[in-house]
């Protein structure tokens, strides 16, 4: 089969895909891999982001309803999932694709955080995919057997200056979907993250010093960086029926980054600038 017409993965299942926001975005890749695979979901996003985004170019491209929501209000969230289940039907599969982090937007050193800013920045980022699981198990919109996927970052177990207080933020994400896993596992539902490597989206570019994690990972990695699209297909995977068995885990989609150690061309960078150091 043609891989750009599908293997027919997700057909007939039904998802709600948070976190799209133009076409560099990985939750855009993922609604189009989706797409592709036969799937039928809404899109979510903050109202704010709704304004700042080409999500209505997505919708017309999936067939899939843009059903706003603020993941810091309660209600709200409440209300998509309700939402979510007249629109669509209950639901076979959720990405979580949201992180922001006031203090990384303003420059502020770890050291000199805004509380009331890192407060916002766990709560959009982490807590909120407590509130998604919770609201879309207790309103019934969520099926027996579904897979969630939270997106996350390395940052979680290694610290990256640069990234501030999102690396606690996804520490903290981790943790809930772990927790969250042990409690769902009885419906057969999976929840894992995956840790996918510095990408160039619309979100990530925005981190001071995002160039340098990339082009560090990407001489790290003996597969080099993945692109949104390769997680795309790699999320594909795990909410579909051949990952029924796979829960509580953090993957890591990063071209190998996480295990190797260093890699030849950058021990040929650093003895070039050792080199260049001691010329003469």
């Amino acid at each position: 089969m043609n891989y750009t017409e599908g293997f027919g993965l997700l057909k007939g299942k039904k998802g709600l895909i948070f976190g799209a926001l133009d076409d560099r975005s990985i939750a855009w890749r993922v609604a189009l891999a989706c797409h592709r695979e036969g799937a039928s979901f809404a899109l979510s996003n903050a109202p704010v982001a709704l304004r700042l985004g080409s999500l209505k170019e997505l919708s017309e491209k999936t067939g899939a309803p843009v059903i706003p929501c603020d993941v810091s209000k309660e209600d709200e969230v409440e209300k998509l999932m309700l939402d979510v289940k007249e629109q669509v039907g209950q639901l076979d599969f959720i990405l979580h694709a949201i992180g922001m982090s006031p203090n990384v937007r303003k420059s502020k050193p770890y050291e000199d955080l805004n509380y009331t800013f890192f407060q916002q920045t766990l709560d959009i980022s982490a807590i909120s995919l407590h509130k998604v699981i919770h609201y879309a198990n207790a309103t019934g919109t969520l099926n027996d057997g579904a897979s969630i996927l939270a997106l996350t970052y390395i940052g979680a177990q290694r610290i990256f200056s640069k990234y501030s207080d999102m690396n606690d933020a996804k520490a903290l994400l981790e943790s809930i979907a772990r927790n969250y896993g042990s409690r769902l596992g009885e419906r057969g539902i999976r929840v894992n993250t995956v840790s996918q490597a510095p990408t160039i989206t619309s979100a990530g570019s925005g981190i001071k010093g995002f160039d340098g994690m990339f082009t560090f990972a990407e001489k790290m990695s003996p597969l080099g960086n993945p692109t949104a699209d390769d997680c795309a297909d790699y999320c594909v995977t795990l909410f579909s029926d051949l990952t029924r068995k796979v829960t509580m885990q953090n993957l890591f989609h990063d071209g190998g980054f996480v295990t190797n150690g260093i890699s030849e061309e950058l021990m040929q960078d650093l003895f070039d600038l050792h080199a260049k150091k001691h010329e003469g």
